[in-house]
């Protein structure tokens, strides 16, 4: 069975009364509740999207029924399977993770490797220029790296470049590679991505007893949304060997509000006052989100 890459147009979503309500009844309760606290209306819509997805995943690839999901967090966030009776050979090695900034939610999926994704939208620094950030951000990366960044043109071209590498960057120490990034360098085609086209490349782990070989694939979404997939040896389950540059990596696919309810049941009843909580929440403003220096 090959990868998973789904893709959902947040931005785009503007949920009826009808829709909202027959989401929050197909998560968990404690998800539901968590999404009704988020201030902005993005901020629920996107979470709301990224659960779905997950449940969908389990249903559809693993075949559990939507009913019997128990999805929870590792320490790091990740999301996994929790089921015990759940187990079975359509269940055991998947690995999965979620995703949502900007107009998107996606999701990146594997069975036999560890993988991560996260995407992220192209932003000018909103209090500082952008040789400023970079200043900050410079011991993030390699000299080579930043030279390859430096290169790219204007300065919106440099912070498109930035993000590629950083995308790379977040999705190696998140699923786990757990050594200073300053030994190993990403090695990106200065040239642009077309949107919707997947461009592959190959990091190496090295140390005293093994090697570990990671693929990462970049594409982008909407022009200006950067999505990052890592994919590594599984350390819990017999490992396949991570996909090798000549291998046609899977583009994402567009799920609809309908494709993603398409196999949900219910799990509780309707809640009404969940649509007025909704109705009330404000329009997040524009903004980057936060990078912090690692």
């Amino acid at each position: 069975m090959g990868g998973v890459r789904w893709a959902f147009r947040c931005g785009s979503w503007t949920p009826s009364r009808s829709e909202w309500l027959l989401a929050a009844r197909c998560v968990q309760r404690e998800e539901k509740q968590r999404i009704g606290q988020f201030m902005f209306a993005k901020d629920a819509k996107s979470a709301m999207a990224g659960r779905l997805l997950l449940r969908r995943l389990v249903c559809d690839r693993m075949g559990v029924p939507w009913s019997d999901i128990r999805l929870e967090r590792s320490p790091r966030g990740k999301p996994y399977l929790a089921n015990p009776a759940c187990s079975s050979p359509e269940t055991m090695g998947w690995s999965f993770n979620i995703s949502h900034q900007g107009d998107y939610a996606v999701l990146a999926a594997e069975q036999g490797l560890q993988v991560g994704v996260d995407v992220m939208k192209t932003t000018m620094p909103g209090s500082t220029s952008v040789p400023e950030f970079f200043r900050i951000m410079t011991r993030q990366f390699t000299d080579y790296e930043w030279s390859v960044i430096r290169r790219a043109g204007s300065e919106w071209e440099q912070l498109t470049m930035f993000y590629r590498h950083w995308e790379s960057f977040i999705k190696a120490i998140g699923t786990g590679l757990g050594f200073n990034l300053q030994r190993a360098e990403f090695h990106l085609s200065p040239e642009p991505i077309a949107e919707g086209k997947v461009c592959r490349r190959t990091t190496m782990h090295l140390d005293e007893e093994e090697e570990e070989v990671w693929a990462f694939e970049e594409t982008v979404l909407g022009k200006d949304h950067h999505v990052a997939v890592a994919l590594g040896p599984s350390h819990t389950v017999r490992s396949v060997p991570p996909p090798a540059l000549t291998d046609p990596p899977p583009s994402f696919t567009f799920l609809s509000f309908s494709d993603l309810i398409s196999m949900a049941t219910p799990l509780f009843e309707e809640d009404s006052a969940y649509w007025e909580n909704f109705q009330k929440k404000a329009e997040a403003p524009e903004r980057q989100r936060l990078i912090a220096t690692v």
